[in-house]
């Protein structure tokens, strides 16, 4: 699985904000929860700012995605990291 973190350099969204790319394998990034399901926690560090976002991920016993949680940050769009990227590339 592909995800998306904006990591917040404040409180809230900004147009400073870094957007980072996160991989998930399934086959080896997910731990047992104590519910039979699965997780997985990725701490998130923003390349340039170097700021953190942790992002969790809740799976059910198939490996299918159940919930996601994002500290210090937000799930976006792969069209707002394709963005993100051609502006820092200008």
């Amino acid at each position: 699985d592909i995800f998306y973190v904006r990591i917040y350099k404040s409180y809230a969204p900004s147009e400073t904000d870094e957007i980072v790319e996160v991989r998930v394998n399934l086959a080896h990034d997910l731990s047992l929860d104590d519910d039979g399901g699965y997780f997985s926690r990725k701490v998130v560090v923003g390349p340039h700012t170097f700021k953190k976002a942790e992002l969790l991920l809740y799976y059910d016993k198939g490996r299918n995605l159940r919930d996601t949680e994002v500290v210090n940050g937000e799930l976006v769009e792969r069209a707002d990291y394709e963005t993100y990227r051609a502006s820092i590339q200008d």
